[in-house]
């Protein structure tokens, strides 16, 4: 019987490393790895940010099942003897059941266009694969990173399919995240529907309406990015496995990119997987990633402005907007007391800004590509995969830890509403526009309420201003 993944072997001492061979000669890695030669040259090269493939755990899923795929299909096309076909399987089943991801070392910051990526899960498969053929890890002879793991592919056309059905599952996520929040806001928009304020343009006043259809306003935002997102989903679909190289297909037999396809869409459960018409263009063009990051970040500004509107309409709490009050969640300060600061708003502008800066770096690195392939896509996944992960996380504390409990400062509304001289702009018609104009300026100079200037002057009856101040007719929308 196979050990089960993570073994580690008796022995002594001395022989607690085992020696690897690579173009460059011989090295030394622990004896208990399932990694090999090329993953420990990539570690010692490229100690550059920290994280590693192990904080992804979607890239290592959507690697291995790229690999699990290619050795089904290089087993149907007849170039992978079928037990050796079917232990990588199974390793790769392991894998992606949850197994061995802290065997994933490399940095994702890496040089190479993701080779060393490609070749620390061929390693890690390989070995476990050994283990499953009952032989020891490092038998190379038997069971090969490169002869049968990597059989028919390159970094070229394997890194590519997997940074894309990576990013199709961290964008999954963010949806998720995203219609959570929206209807959050939606649940506060019927919940203060009847809830009158004063709107505000160029945070001056402006027009009444309703607490309800300004947090509407906010579910409604949201659901146009939810539309935009969902909308890029089919362009990470379209993948280049079976190029190989630069796109020509070279050294995968006939047949082998239809199969490994099909056994992908099968891994994924995602049936619209496909080839493009072109595998050159293809394996060269990032265009994809400029997209969703440019959708990303135009939901970062959205988002971040909802966030900058939370804080002002609470501001206060005294002597700011105080339109409502958002949940307690710490003590704001350590000097004065009492203070309490919008701290989940806050944090949400600070992923908003970081997903904005993002954005340039994907632009730069998709940019930077030349000729047939572009050798950037680390950078490029490692920045679309924080900003995603990191939006998902933030939307969900929005939702959860802010926007949930809400709260209306009813009469304090009430009180603006009568004495803003915003209502003047609703009776403008019946009055006429100089004679609305001057009773706003003769309010804001007398401090007097507009409607008791309306009154003395006899400009309309109690009845007119009742009718002409109802909040169906300030707001457009029927008293229920």
């Amino acid at each position: 019987m196979p050990p089960t993944p993570g073994t580690q072997h008796t022995a002594p001492a001395e022989a607690l490393r085992r020696t690897e061979h690579d173009m460059l000669g011989d090295i030394d890695v622990p004896s208990d790895a399932y990694y090999g030669a090329h993953t420990a040259r990539a570690v010692a090269n490229f100690p550059l940010t920290g994280e590693t493939l192990t904080t992804r755990p979607h890239l290592i899923g959507a690697l291995v099942a790229v690999k699990q795929a290619a050795a089904s299909a290089n087993a149907e096309v007849g170039t992978l003897e079928g037990t050796l076909a079917a232990a990588i399987v199974e390793a790769c089943a392991e894998i992606r059941g949850g197994a061995l991801h802290e065997q994933f070392v490399v940095d994702l910051i890496q040089g190479g266009a993701g080779t060393s990526t490609n070749m620390n899960a061929n390693e890690v498969i390989a070995n476990r694969a050994l283990e499953l053929l009952g032989r020891q890890r490092g038998e190379y002879a038997v069971l090969h990173p490169l002869d049968h793991v990597n059989l028919g592919q390159s970094t070229n056309d394997v890194y590519p399919t997997a940074v894309k059905l990576a990013l199709d599952a961290h964008l999954a996520g963010l949806l998720t995240a995203v219609a959570g929040l929206r209807e959050a806001f939606t649940v506060k928009s019927a919940e203060f529907a009847d809830v009158l304020k004063m709107g505000r343009t160029q945070l001056q006043d402006a027009v009444p309406m309703t607490l309800g259809q300004e947090f509407g306003a906010f579910a409604a935002t949201l659901a146009e990015d939810e539309q935009r997102l969902a909308e890029v989903r089919p362009l990470l679909h379209e993948v280049n496995l079976g190029g190989t190289a630069i796109g020509t297909g070279l050294n995968a037999r006939p047949g082998y990119r239809e199969h490994a396809v099909e056994h992908l869409r099968r891994l994924t459960g995602i049936p619209t997987l496909v080839s493009p018409p072109d595998l050159i263009e293809a394996t060269q063009d990032a265009g994809v990633f400029v997209q969703l990051s440019g959708v990303l970040k135009r939901v970062a500004v959205k988002l971040s402005k909802i966030c900058n509107d939370l804080r002002l309409l609470s501001s206060g709490p005294q002597t700011g907007f105080g339109d409502i009050a958002l949940p307690v969640r710490q003590a704001g300060s350590s000097i004065m007391p009492g203070k309490v600061n919008p701290v989940i708003a806050e944090a949400v502008n600070q992923i908003a800004f970081e997903v904005i800066g993002n954005d340039l770096t994907v632009t730069l690195a998709a940019e930077g590509g030349q000729l047939q392939l572009n050798p950037f896509e680390p950078v490029i996944y490692r920045s679309l995969s924080a900003g995603l992960d990191h939006l998902a996380a933030g939307v969900a504390v929005l939702a959860q830890h802010c926007v949930r409990g809400i709260t209306a400062n009813r009469r304090r509304l009430a009180r603006t509403v009568a004495a803003s001289t915003g209502l003047v702009t609703a009776l403008s018609p019946a009055l006429g526009y100089e004679t609305a104009c001057a009773v706003a300026l003769e309010a804001q100079h007398s401090g007097k309420p507009a409607l008791d200037l309306i009154r003395e002057r006899g400009l309309l009856t109690d009845a007119e201003l009742r009718e002409l101040t109802s909040p169906a007719a300030l707001t457009g929308r029927p008293t229920l």
